[in-house]
């Protein structure tokens, strides 16, 4: 079963005094994850996201569709990546996504709704 990890994470946690520090430490946590997963079997795919300011939203209201700058949601918390793991079940995805380093914010678990007539 497919597990979508999104990284709501602070982006402000990276700035400023040991903000470059955090940043690379934070990254040398996923790449230990990503190799934990091949270790482990289990099959995944994941990608660091740009920052939020880059983001544009498309939003429908009834057949009328707008586009606005940033993301989504108003909020302190930004989407910072994530991964797509194969996993047997909801139990193994929480594990998994308490491994991610997040060092101000926290990681979604969503099942993946598959296309065809699986879904």
């Amino acid at each position: 079963m497919q597990f979508m990890l999104m990284i709501n994470e602070d982006e402000s946690a990276y700035a400023g005094p040991g903000g470059a520090a955090l940043m690379e430490a934070t990254l040398a946590g996923h790449m230990k994850l990503a190799e934990d997963l091949v270790a482990a079997g289990i099959p995944f795919s994941g990608e660091r996201l740009k920052p939020a300011a880059t983001a544009t939203t498309v939003r429908s209201d009834n057949g009328t569709v707008t586009l606005h700058d940033g993301p989504f949601a108003e909020t302190h918390e930004e989407l910072g990546g994530f991964y797509i793991i194969d996993v047997p079940g909801l139990d193994e995805a929480l594990e998994w996504a308490r491994r991610i380093p997040v060092p101000r914010g926290g990681v979604e678990v969503r099942p993946v709704w598959p296309m065809g007539p699986q879904g």
